[in-house]
């Protein structure tokens, strides 16, 4: 017998500590504190240290068992048929192993091949439901595998199981297992609740799932939006045994569970590693989490003769996904300054390899953020990126901060312009008070300024806006209108004629309308729609800078936070001087007859465009029918007056037709355009 070195020991009663106080925190306390990854990264240091040192396995290691004890606030249940963890498979050699060692114990020739089941792996919590002759009669958590906790009452109050079988076949003992988890929607939609109420928030859809799982009150239960997803079979008795997993499923749908819809069955282990890599891909828009592959041996008779090992059968296994969540550490804050002045927190990371990619940045969103994590420079914090979101820290491991860790403190003044940083009553977005003075907002608000939709000035990209502003030939919109030919030709990839071309789209933009002006100038909230009510409504910009809150709020459409922006927005002087600039160059509007809007013959309709434009672009229609006094919505209503209808128009003109509201095409449109000429 090898002698067991003292760091080995040391190492590996740390690893069972912390191991064993992690289960309990995710499986008892629904509060886990560390990321999946992290967890799986310890528990094989742990299993590897015990298969090189058998002597030091002992039965309170967290290898020996499934998962935590079952709370006592719950009556407790016995499981007849233990209800065992999986094995996991962390690349395609260990899958592959997988697949040659139950190959060699049913004794497979080298070129049979195993049929697998392969389900996507539900990132929630699994349950058991019994069923007596069709009727539910218990619904337990799984616990330690042997032990779990009755919830019955809860599980009753979840839509998609059922409380009677029907069809074919009904065994007379059934016990259903499945993975009661939370769609990303309603994920989103506690949370939002939770917010609003000054409650804590779910870390993720996996803990929330649990503690909505586990509420003492099943009202509490009742009003979350959780799913059943049934993924196996339990008890059997009292009916015709199904040969294979698939068309086990198959019963249970035809018995009223819902199963996956991507469960499929393939022939060989190189069509489960496709199988993986298809889903992998389909990860990020799918409506649940998951986090692996479950491959199961297909045929139920091989899945008897393979049988289980102490805590998991021989015959299935988990391929995981790389990880989404991770630790690392928190360097420091730094605030960026966006184009309306929102003030946003970015966490400076330790690198960490996450999500398939290297993260060294992550949003914090807000100051109110930052206070509901508690978040401290030098904590340990968890990061999580799924797909092309960008990371987020979701959790800060609070047994890890250092001694010297300090707390974050949010800029009273802009970082870049000094302005005074102010906070509306209400949000949680803090702002630059600096408006289109502010440099870093400069940037992105000539970009806006310039965009299709506001001035439209042809071949002013987002690199070129950088590289003048860069250059300090700009430094508002208004400036754009004092750049020359002489001034940019000599700019990387311009030249003279592309110079000459650029300077033309600007001078061109500066006959514009008063409601793309109003758009340009990136007020908060005031958008396209906005603009032209505005100008409807006020006719000239000196009616609309003048407004005050109360004519503002007499508009349609405008409450009391956009009345707040316009009226902030034209107070401010910088904001002020860059429109009169931009007028003594030469940008000018026709101004509205607002006294003869009385008489504008599609006042108070509201109209819907969908499908192709082939006579005239959608923008210039939407336009026409905005001067005619229409409202342009984009979705269809029991409001709606009529529907244009082009090539291709989809949902929008099905449920139209649904309503009985009147729809025309392109041409009829123009006609009727023309007849109010």
């Amino acid at each position: 017998m090898a002698q067991i070195p003292e760091q080995v020991r040391v190492e590996y009663e740390q690893l069972k500590d912390e191991l064993n106080q992690h289960n309990h925190r995710y499986y008892v306390l629904d509060e886990p504190t560390i990321p999946d990854s992290e967890y799986d990264r310890s528990m094989r240091r742990l299993q590897e240290i015990e298969q090189q040192f058998p002597e030091l396995l002992s039965d309170d290691s967290p290898s020996q068992r499934v998962g935590g004890a079952p709370l006592p606030s719950f009556s407790q249940v016995s499981h007849d048929v233990p209800m065992l963890s999986l094995d996991n498979a962390f690349n395609e050699d260990e899958l592959e192993a997988f697949d040659r060692r139950i190959r060699d114990r049913l004794n497979f020739k080298a070129h049979e091949q195993l049929d697998y089941a392969c389900e996507p792996k539900l990132d929630g919590v699994a349950v058991s439901l019994m069923y007596r002759d069709g009727l539910l009669v218990r619904g337990a958590t799984r616990g330690d595998g042997k032990v779990g906790e009755d919830i019955t009452a809860n599980v009753r109050t979840i839509k998609s199981i059922p409380l009677k079988l029907s069809g074919e076949g009904i065994p007379q003992l059934l016990e259903v297992r499945g993975e009661i988890y939370l769609p990303r929607a309603g994920f989103a939609k506690i949370n939002a609740a939770a917010i609003a109420s000054g409650d804590k928030v779910f870390v993720n859809p996996r803990n929330a799932a649990a503690g909505s799982l586990r509420q003492l009150d099943s009202k509490i239960t009742a009003s979350r939006p959780l799913e059943m997803c049934a993924y196996s079979v339990g008890q059997f008795q009292g009916g015709a045994t199904p040969d294979t997993h698939l068309n086990m499923l198959n019963a249970l749908a035809g018995w009223g569970f819902k199963i996956n819809t991507y469960v499929e069955a393939v022939r060989g282990v190189a069509a489960c590693e496709d199988y993986y890599e298809g889903m992998q891909k389909r990860r990020d828009s799918l409506p649940y989490d998951i986090d692996g592959i479950v491959y199961k041996v297909n045929d139920l008779a091989l899945q008897q003769r393979l049988g289980f090992v102490a805590k998991a059968p021989r015959w299935a296994i988990a391929r995981k996904f790389p990880a989404q969540e991770e630790m690392t550490s928190l360097l420091d804050v730094e605030f960026q300054v966006g184009r309306t002045g929102a003030i946003t927190p970015v966490a400076r990371l330790a690198p960490v390899f996450v999500g398939g990619v290297t993260v060294s940045n992550a949003t914090l969103h807000n100051g109110d953020e930052i206070a509901r994590l508690g978040i401290c420079i030098g904590d340990t914090v968890i990061i999580r990126r799924a797909g092309d979101v960008i990371p987020q820290v979701v959790a800060v491991v609070l047994d890890k901060r250092p001694a010297d860790a300090q707390p974050i403190v949010f800029p009273e003044n802009c970082p870049v312009c000094q302005s005074p940083v102010r906070r509306v009553e209400g949000e949680a977005v803090a702002r630059c008070s600096g408006g289109l003075f502010c440099g870093a907002q400069s940037k992105e608000a000539i970009k806006h300024f310039a965009s299709r939709k506001a001035m439209d000035i042809d071949g002013l990209g987002d690199k070129l806006v950088e590289l003048l502003v860069d250059r300090g030939l700009i430094y508002s919109p208004a400036d754009l209108y004092e750049l020359s030919v002489d001034k940019i030709a000599d700019l990387e990839r311009m030249g003279e004629k592309s110079a000459q071309n650029l300077i033309d789209s600007i001078a061109a933009s500066k006959q514009t309308t008063l409601a793309k002006f109003l758009f340009a100038l990136g007020i908060r909230e005031v958008g396209e729609a906005t603009g032209q009510t505005l100008a409807r409504n006020f006719g000239s910009l000196e009616a609309i800078i003048h407004a005050d809150q109360e004519a503002l709020l007499e508009v349609d459409d405008i409450g009391p936070v956009v009345a707040y922006y316009i009226r902030d927005f034209f107070r401010n002087p910088d904001n002020l001087a860059i429109i009169n600039a931009l007028r003594e160059s030469g940008v000018s509007w026709d101004d509205i007859d607002i006294s003869a809007q009385d008489s504008q013959p599609l006042k108070g309709q509201t109209w819907v465009l969908t499908g192709g434009m082939e006579i005239i672009s959608r923008a210039e229609a939407k336009d026409r029918l905005q001067d005619l006094g229409a409202k342009v919505a984009g979705s269809v209503s029991a409001k709606t007056t009529q529907v244009v209808a082009g090539p291709g128009a989809g949902s929008k003109l099905t449920k139209a037709q649904s309503l009985d509201i009147p729809v025309i095409d392109e041409e009829q449109f123009l006609t009727f355009l023309d007849s109010l000429k």
